[in-house]
């Protein structure tokens, strides 16, 4: 295997004034969206940077086009194969070897995980094992879940024809009717747990986050709310949306009021019945006159197959050629905001999508029982629709579609969350321990 650093990179690293190397790392659409502009601000102040990918996703759709689209080339490349656990292995194993490096060049490593991917979890673990903290982007985001006699009083109601769309969503808004420890979305809801125990500083993106936190006995003074970094890059993508050419090539979309569907997640494309539920709303909403774009990512294709649906896809699309758009990923970040500022309402099981449509204004319907993204749901911006019953999918989305009131919810997240998150960082790195803190230093105590 090739050296994972380069020599010259590391002795350059070393003959400069400051000890510290940020390492922001990289695998996944979401964490290159939202590490991109914490990058950048790193570069901006004259910070030493290196950029690390650690190959869980090397596919031009969902890595190659957003490094060129954000700027962005990597300094260290893993390099990673086989299952899912074999890849986390591979990972933990050689960006330990990165740690020892830089460590041995007398170089204090600060690494930045985002979110709940496995990555993040990898180099947690990494990080962790070689007494090195990092700093966890979108920290102490937990997946809340409507209560089971709240979903089961309006599926009750829906099935008598009593159903009352506002009433859902008012109950949607009242935190008593959620629970807490749900494991999905699996296994983003582990990831992003073993992230928290393995971090330095919380970075979180709302109140709500904060709270989860310190709820768990995360010390307060390593959490603070720096906003959603996914706010700097969905709006500088939405100033360059001028530039998207998606409409080139589905020019109904603008101004077509489409829905926008997604459905990637494992419990979603692994399980016949939550995925045949989804499949047949979406079937419905078309063949009931709604146009829908339909955005199919590599879970949704493999469920497609598994579960037979791809003649009922083919029919769809023949029948429906101007109101049913059946897609694959778009590699462009800014295509895809165009896109969605062009839409009536999203629905998806995708965590970033339920912030970056509150970010934009548009009606958002979660393809989930729970969200980990519940401050959305608590405003007013997000609705749940639970994968049991596939009229009551499709009747949720029908209620959402141009929703005035969900659209006005507004910004959660902040702004310049990439130069408060990095504004906290530096403020309490350590130069020998970057972000790692003994005991004895939490309790503020001489050690004789």
């Amino acid at each position: 295997m090739p050296a994972l650093i380069r020599p010259e990179v590391v002795r350059a690293l070393a003959a400069a004034a400051s000890p510290y190397v940020h390492i922001i790392t990289i695998a996944t659409k979401p964490d290159i969206i939202k590490q991109a502009p914490v990058y950048h601000e790193l570069v901006s102040r004259g910070e030493q940077v290196l950029l690390c990918h650690t190959g869980q996703h090397h596919d031009h759709r969902y890595s190659g086009a957003m490094l060129e689209e954000f700027g962005l080339q990597s300094d260290i490349e893993l390099t990673i194969s086989g299952s899912l656990p074999s890849k986390v292995a591979h990972m933990i194993a050689q960006f330990s070897e990165v740690l020892t490096l830089l460590r041995e060049a007398g170089l204090t490593p600060v690494p930045y995980i985002h979110g709940d991917t496995a990555t993040s979890m990898a180099i947690g673990v990494s990080s962790y094992l070689q007494g090195v903290a990092c700093a966890h982007v979108e920290a102490g985001i937990r997946t809340l879940t409507p209560r089971r006699e709240v979903y089961q009083r309006f599926l009750d109601d829906f099935r008598a024809d009593r159903f009352v769309w506002a009433d859902y969503a008012e109950a949607l808004r009242d935190p008593s009717n959620f629970e807490r420890g749900s494991r999905e979305p699996f296994p983003e809801q582990f990831n992003t747990r073993v992230s928290d125990a393995a971090t330095g500083f919380h970075a979180a993106p709302v109140e709500l986050a904060r709270q989860f936190l310190l709820d768990e006995g995360f010390p307060a003074d390593t959490v603070a709310v720096v906003g959603n970094t996914v706010v700097d890059a969905t709006e500088a993508a939405r100033r360059d949306a001028e530039r998207a050419t998606i409409f080139d090539t589905y020019p109904q979309l603008r101004g077509g009021g489409f829905i926008r569907m997604c459905i990637h997640r494992r419990e979603n494309t692994v399980d016949r019945h939550r995925f045949t539920v989804l499949f047949e709303a979406i079937e419905q909403l078309v063949r009931g006159g709604h146009p829908v774009l339909l955005i199919s990512l590599f879970g949704t294709e493999q469920a497609i197959d598994d579960f037979g649906f791809r003649p009922r896809i083919d029919d769809l699309v023949q029948d429906y050629p101007e109101t049913f758009i059946y897609s694959e990923v778009w590699p462009n970040y800014r295509d895809v905001i165009a896109a969605m500022l062009e839409c009536s309402v999203v629905a998806t099981d995708s965590g970033s999508m339920q912030e970056e449509m509150t970010i934009l204004g548009i009606p958002c319907v979660t393809l989930r029982f729970g969200t980990d993204r519940a401050e959305s749901v608590l405003a007013g911006a997000n609705v749940m629709a639970p994968p049991i019953d596939s009229r009551f999918v499709a009747t949720i989305i029908e209620g959402a579609l141009g929703n005035q009131a969900m659209a006005e919810v507004g910004n959660l997240y902040g702004a310049n969350a990439s130069a408060r998150l990095v504004d906290e960082v530096l403020s309490r790195l350590h130069p020998a321990s970057g972000l790692f803190r003994s005991e004895d230093r939490r309790l503020d105590l001489q050690v004789s």
